[in-house]
């Protein structure tokens, strides 16, 4: 997949086939509107490596990302009154694997309103966002209506990217279908059975940045996955994916994963494809619960 168009695709397009959802390629500090500033452990570091060229074993559910001139964000507009807004929800007809537990309210409760944390206790620890429902209210009253569902309860992370391995660095999370083995095809198709609009378009993807992920060609196809960045050269992604939250405490977690290593098929094969797959940290990550609070 490649995001030449990505933002060209319409709100509405129905989609027949199964969606992979990866990211694709196109510095600096997260900065939402007066919401969020980069802080905590997550913005402290970058990384201390060029970028390096893409892997000739790359593929679409795993594309690497080359070195490219930062093209100028288009800002979504931000609502100056959440209890006016109203967010629209839509059934995901693509066929993708969906674990359904019903559409989010379109309305948000003041707890959405108030929301300031989201929290994804692990295996390996507790990873702490911080949220700015002030810039993206129908992501975070997506995760909060989710987090009430139990939906990411005893779920893997199941995709890991190195500067290395794709040019990117990203641990992907929320796909509830997925095994996280490196070894199962639809690992990263699954969602929630429904889809949103992109939200906050315009802030980069540094080091502890928590954003959406989406098919490349897949604009304003949010479901329930998202990635954590733990590098600046993930400078080289458009500005085309929904930006959340940035990790106030935990990036200790991400680091020791991804110095795990990522894991590959045990025949050596390529299983990644555009109809899913990808290759998963060595490290199993195990979400026990998220919450919104």
């Amino acid at each position: 997949m490649t995001d030449t168009d990505r933002q060209k695709q319409p709100a509405s397009r129905v989609r027949t086939a199964k969606r992979t959802t990866t990211l694709g390629v196109g510095l600096g500090v997260l900065v939402m509107a007066g919401g969020l500033a980069a802080c905590g452990d997550g913005a402290k570091k970058g990384a201390e490596a060029s970028p390096s060229a893409p892997s000739a074993s790359s593929s679409a559910a795993g594309p690497s990302a080359t070195p490219s001139a930062l093209p100028t964000p288009t800002v979504t507009a931000v609502p100056t009154d959440l209890r006016k807004v109203t967010c629209e929800y839509r059934k995901d007809d693509s066929g993708s694997p969906a674990k359904f537990v019903g559409f989010p309210p379109k309305k948000l409760s003041a707890q959405v309103i108030k929301a300031t944390t989201m929290t994804i206790k692990t295996n390996l620890g507790a990873i702490v966002i911080d949220l700015a429902p002030g810039q993206t209210p129908c992501t975070v009253n997506s995760f909060a209506f989710l987090a009430k569902k139990n939906y990411f309860d005893n779920t893997v992370c199941h995709r890991l990217t190195t500067v290395q391995t794709n040019g990117l660095g990203l641990l992907q999370c929320g796909d509830p279908q997925a095994k996280g083995d490196a070894e199962n095809p639809t690992d990263g198709t699954g969602g929630p059975g429904y889809l949103f609009n992109d939200e906050n378009l315009g802030p980069q993807y540094t080091r502890g940045v928590v954003f959406m992920a989406q098919g490349g060609e897949d604009a304003n196809s949010n479901g329930s996955q998202f990635a954590i960045s733990f590098t600046d050269e993930n400078a080289q992604l458009p500005q085309a994916y929904t930006p959340f939250g940035i990790v106030r405490k935990g990036m200790e977690i991400v680091d020791k994963i991804v110095k795990g290593g990522v894991k590959t098929a045990r025949d050596g094969k390529d299983i990644t494809s555009d109809e899913g797959g990808s290759n998963a940290p060595k490290i199993r990550v195990l979400i026990k619960d998220l919450t919104v609070s």
